[in-house]
């Protein structure tokens, strides 16, 4: 009888190796979790120049106050320098310096340097597009 009870009995050793292994588990779970945020909201996925005019700058948001843009892409232009055939390039601004630069610059032509990330974040803005700095250009 004595050999049956030592039997029944489960050794602590079987427990614990099912905790390491669960430990292990989401410690790899959270890393890939950390991984996948990072390069889905603060990697950057391209970044260059855009050129055109500035047509809309606002600072909006319910929650928080974002910096908004919306710039006109210009490929042709008519006569008085009035593009033609354009596109919107709509972007976001997290630096109070460059927001107050483009506060005082709408209706000019302007060269923007932005980064591209795959996600956008309420407190960043609703575009991807994240302009960094400007350049006033004549036209």
């Amino acid at each position: 009888m004595e050999n049956r009870a030592s039997n029944l009995n489960v050794s602590p050793k079987g427990r614990s190796n099912a905790g390491k292994y669960f430990r292990i588990f989401m410690i790899v779970l959270f890393l890939v979790l950390a991984v996948f945020v990072y390069w889905r909201y603060f990697f950057t996925y391209s970044n260059g120049n855009r050129y055109g005019l500035l047509q809309k700058f606002s600072h909006k948001g319910n929650l928080f106050k974002t910096y908004e843009g919306e710039m006109i892409l210009s490929s042709i232009r008519g006569n008085n320098n009035v593009p033609l055939a354009s596109e919107k390039f709509f972007f976001s601004v997290t630096d109070k310096k460059v927001a107050d630069q483009l506060m005082n610059v709408q209706g000019k032509f302007l060269t923007v340097h932005y980064k591209e990330k795959k996600g956008t974040l309420s407190f960043r803005g609703d575009s991807p597009y994240i302009v960094d700095s400007i350049k006033v250009e004549q036209p």
